[in-house]
């Protein structure tokens, strides 16, 4: 055991009783050096631990925090087709009846011994203590897309929502918008927040602080119906145009608006953000900011196969540039 011990470490590179906590499943191993020890193991013919070993199901749960929103399913799909072509199979973990983390199919995929998780939009945190403790004791390969959480140290890869903010500012102010109108989702959405990060950017390089535009934003859930409760307290404030943090808000803020009289785009401009599919069919085709949803979710699974293939997680942070297209919902704001 002492001569496997000296082996392993010279080969490693690190002293023998870091490997004893290695061989031991200690916590505060940093990720490449329990990689370079179990090499170094797999490298001289040395059995690795039980809790080392390969073997787990081809499964990789897919999170998501609801079907509803098209995005949410345009994500499924693109990742599932990449996963297929690594003999990848998808599993996926809706949000429970309640309206939380489904923290029993979490437990249901552990079970089966799943080989990774991508949460797509949804809140990592959430999930549960018990179940973040297994995750990192299993050592899970785990990627976030468009991650719920802030300041996690794991895989992300996400659309820059400030700047979808900024471009959507950029286009309503070159129409000659003045007073712009921002709807987001629950106070505490990271997405949300940067979007709001990148409007108050935006607006401060006009001139105008905290006080001049806080009026003009509004926070409801991530529905249709959210859309149309937010917008008239905002119509009301006086905004001729409104920023929209996903399409299912901006189609129940043009809903609002027709209630009101208003016509869209001539009385009022909308912008949304996704573009979800058979947004060009809706009345007016709507002005959004769209997601390179295929190109993140091929840099997802290339980081999760890396992961898969004994590579410690590369915990940064990859940020994918949104395309403002533009349609019929957004116009010069009407004259006086």
């Amino acid at each position: 055991m002492k001569q496997r011990l000296s082996q392993v470490a010279a080969f490693a590179g690190v002293s023998e009783a870091t490997v004893r906590r290695v061989l031991n499943g200690a916590p505060d191993v940093m990720p490449k050096t329990r990689d370079a020890v179990l090499t170094a193991l797999d490298v001289h013919g040395f059995e690795r631990p039980a809790r080392f070993r390969r073997g787990r199901a081809p499964l990789v749960g897919l999170v998501i925090p609801e079907l509803l929103n098209p995005v949410f399913p345009a994500f499924v799909q693109a990742l599932s087709g990449l996963l297929s072509t690594h003999g990848l199979v998808p599993a996926l973990c809706n949000r429970a009846p309640d309206g939380g983390p489904d923290a029993h199919s979490i437990n249901l995929l552990l079970g089966q011994r799943v080989a990774g998780l991508v949460f797509v939009g949804a809140s990592y945190t959430d999930i549960g203590e018990e179940q973040g403790r297994r995750l990192r004791e299993e050592r899970i390969p785990l990627v976030l897309i468009n991650a719920a959480d802030e300041n996690l140290d794991l895989a992300q890869v996400n659309v820059d929502d400030a700047l979808a903010a900024e471009q959507a500012m950029a286009h309503l102010t070159s129409l000659g918008h003045r007073r712009i109108g921002l709807v987001l989702g629950p106070v505490g959405h990271v997405p949300s927040a940067l979007k709001l990060r990148g409007y108050a950017a935006f607006q401060a390089r006009r001139g105008l602080g905290s006080d001049d535009w806080r009026p003009w934003v509004a926070h409801t859930i991530f529905s249709m119906e959210g859309g149309s409760t937010a917008l008239p307290r905002l119509v009301d404030a006086g905004v001729t145009a409104v920023v929209c943090a996903s399409d299912a808000l901006a189609l129940g803020a043009i809903r609002a608006a027709r209630r009101r009289g208003l016509r869209v785009p001539d009385d009022l401009s909308v912008v949304g953000f996704d573009d979800s599919p058979f947004l060009v069919a809706t009345d007016p085709p709507l002005t959004t900011a769209r997601q390179p949803v295929a190109t993140m979710a091929a840099a997802a699974v290339a980081s999760l196969v890396s992961q898969l293939g004994g590579h410690a997680a590369a915990n940064e942070l990859m940020l994918f540039e949104p395309e403002l297209v533009v349609r019929s919902s957004t116009a010069p704001p009407p004259a006086g």
